[in-house]
């Protein structure tokens, strides 16, 4: 069984995802005293940015896909309380995660889990997207590997890896 499902509704969880994920990197160049920190989180917050423009042309060109469940709204829910409960940057987990960011250590620690979410949820993402979409989804993918890496050295660099 298949059921049409809005496209928009995970393309703007998607935007909503980079958009907050380029507001924790601007926040992270606040509290990093460290100047090749600050830069690296400088540079992520424009490539979140980056990434938002992205899913913003996807939604443009795209309207309602047929996504395979075994009873109506499955895929939707399951969509929904994986967002729901592990959404990168929900306000809830935002808030009480983010009071715990003090250091260019702990801002690296909630970078990375957040960067690895996101990859786990573009995928999903595709699943509600036309083919001729998967190649831009998949380079967005392939970025926040790259960003789950750079993070992922600095913070071995701080010697906490």
């Amino acid at each position: 069984m298949s059921v049409q499902v809005e496209a928009a509704d995970v393309l703007q969880i998607a935007m909503r995802i980079e958009e907050n994920g380029g507001n924790f990197y601007r926040y992270a160049v606040q509290i990093a005293p460290e100047e090749d920190a600050k830069k690296m989180f400088a540079d992520l917050a424009v490539e979140e940015d980056k990434h938002k423009d992205t899913f913003k042309r996807i939604l443009s060109g795209v309207d309602r896909v047929e996504a395979p469940e075994s009873f109506p709204g499955e895929y939707a829910t399951y969509l929904r309380n994986y967002t729901d409960n592990n959404i990168i940057f929900k306000k809830e987990i935002m808030d009480r995660e983010l009071a715990k960011v003090k250091d260019t250590v702990s801002a690296l620690e909630f970078a990375i889990r957040r960067e690895l979410d996101s990859i786990l949820y573009y995928h999903e993402l595709k699943n509600f997207l036309p083919r001729d979409q998967h190649g831009a989804v998949e380079e967005v993918i392939n970025e926040e590997r790259r960003h789950f890496s750079r993070l992922s050295k600095m913070k071995e660099q701080y010697g906490k890896g």
